[in-house]
């Protein structure tokens, strides 16, 4: 091969080569056979913090005895009589990595060596911050495995890593006397991370007042919530009545569905919030309260501040800890965790042994859960009363579309044994629709043509009917 000659002169030779050394991005450090310092590039200055006046000349025996280098690798090759690598540190805390590679004449002698210096500090850093990323990846998981042994306790079930999240919030703040804001869909499970809290908390041992915003009559509110006063109105108890917000003085009141608070009765909720005292009707002198408060929504409270449905100033009062409650569609690994958690309890209840199938498993865990936990549950107590046999097949599973669930004109109604009972289940199954459809009370019972406190009622009997087994003939007609 030719040898292509890119210089005229020795001396631009010579020239452009100290150019080249100069301007390497790696730290070159040449020494003589003998280890004294002949030349240093820029790029080692910088690394080492060493000036060229302080090294040009001298041999690495003394600049390491001084300490200016910790360990010569130029010292070694000429010892070894071989190519050096091993890690060095510098006064300026940069690491680096050397190579020294001896050069020979031709009679084998050492003449030079110049060693290669790269600066890892940015390469240690970067491992510093991944095992440090790794540390608190590990403390995380150990801490979401405690939380899970103490929820198995609590008989809370919280498989998925985005309900785990939720309550690793609720687990910061329960302890702290602060006002919690619960967000999530209807049936997602805030009325179990209210108690959660309120187990946690500093007053788990006073009173845990739960009020359903949405299921008081509209001109009850303000008595339920504040009571009042002897003859405040006519019907009135003789002796007036305490209110729940005084119920739950020393302890925490727990305000469900939130949103559905008419206008007037929000400016009275803030003015207790703000004074930590509320007045009965009726009455003229303030009662001083200590409440801790937990709301919960399912409402979009931004929307409605901005269509002045909701009070700006109650908004930002209540919402000094928000936590967001996934959805169950947001939260796969709880669903089969879920399902299995209320079979178990049902085959108790029952003395069953009963089972999903795989294919079952596979129908429960795709379904998107619009009525989320709630609805989880009902499908499970439905499937364990129509399945035939100790395993859940997917007939047994009554999760159809409503197109699906449509019926065609004309279709011969199935005979009965019980009108009046069954008109009943019929009416329970419309209201249940209703509640998974508008995520809360007013709007569900509205829908209906119905009175909220009666919408309230027929539920809570229904669901007790259900829990007594009651149900079968029905569920098993649908």
């Amino acid at each position: 091969m030719k040898k292509i000659n890119l210089f005229r002169t020795k001396e631009e030779t010579l020239e452009r080569l100290e150019a080249i050394i100069e301007h390497s991005f790696d730290g070159i450090y040449i020494t003589d056979g003998h280890a004294n310092t002949v030349m240093i590039n820029r790029a080692y200055g910088q690394i080492s913090g060493l000036k060229k006046e302080e090294v040009m000349g001298r041999n690495m025996k003394d600049l390491e005895k001084e300490g200016l280098i910790s360990i010569s690798g130029s010292l070694r090759a000429i010892r070894e009589n071989r190519v050096v690598t091993l890690p060095q540190e510098f006064k300026t805390g940069k690491k680096a990595i050397i190579t020294s590679s001896p050069i020979y004449d031709e009679h084998g002698n050492i003449v030079m060596v110049v060693t290669n210096v790269r600066d890892l500090t940015e390469i240690h850093y970067l491992k510093e911050q991944v095992e440090e990323q790794q540390q608190q990846e590990e403390r995380l998981r150990r801490n979401l495995e405690h939380m899970q042994d103490r929820l198995l306790k609590k008989d809370i079930i919280a498989q998925d890593e985005n309900t785990l999240n939720a309550i690793f919030k609720a687990d910061k703040v329960a302890p702290l006397d602060v006002t919690v804001m619960l967000q999530g869909e209807t049936g997602v499970g805030k009325e179990v991370f209210a108690t959660y809290i309120f187990q946690n908390s500093s007053r788990k041992d006073e009173n845990f007042i739960k009020v359903n915003c949405g299921a008081i009559p509209e001109n009850l509110l303000e008595s339920e919530l504040f009571g009042y006063e002897k003859g405040a109105f006519t019907g009135a108890n003789r002796t007036g009545k305490i209110g729940l917000f005084e119920l739950a003085d020393k302890g925490t009141i727990f305000l469900d569905e939130i949103g559905e608070l008419p206008l007037a009765m929000q400016v009275k909720l803030l003015r207790a919030i703000q004074e930590q005292e509320i007045t009965r009707i009726g009455g003229s002198k303030p009662i001083k309260i200590n409440v801790r408060i937990i709301a919960a929504t399912n409402r979009n409270l931004e929307e409605m501040m901005r269509q002045e449905t909701f009070r700006a100033d109650l908004y930002y009062r209540l919402m000094v800890f928000p936590i967001y409650i996934p959805p169950l569609r947001e939260r796969k690994n709880d669903i089969m965790a879920l399902a299995e958690s209320f079979l178990d309890k049902l085959n108790k209840k029952y003395n069953f042994q009963k089972k999903f199938s795989d294919s079952s498993k596979y129908i429960l865990n795709e379904y998107a859960w619009p009525g989320n936990i709630r609805e989880l549950k009902n499908i499970v107590e439905r499937a364990i009363i129509i399945s035939n046999g100790d395993e859940i097949e997917p007939d047994a599973i009554p999760i159809v579309s409503q197109r699906e669930a449509a019926q065609p004109e004309g279709k011969m109604l199935k005979p009965v044994n019980n009108l009046a009972q069954t008109l009943l289940e019929i009416e329970a199954e419309y209201m249940n629709q209703a509640y998974e459809k508008c995520g809360n009370v007013r709007d569900a019972a509205k829908s209906l043509g119905m009175n909220p406190s009666t919408f309230v009622r027929k539920r809570k009997k229904y669901e007790a009917y259900l829990k007594e087994g009651e149900g079968q003939g029905w569920t098993q007609q649908n």
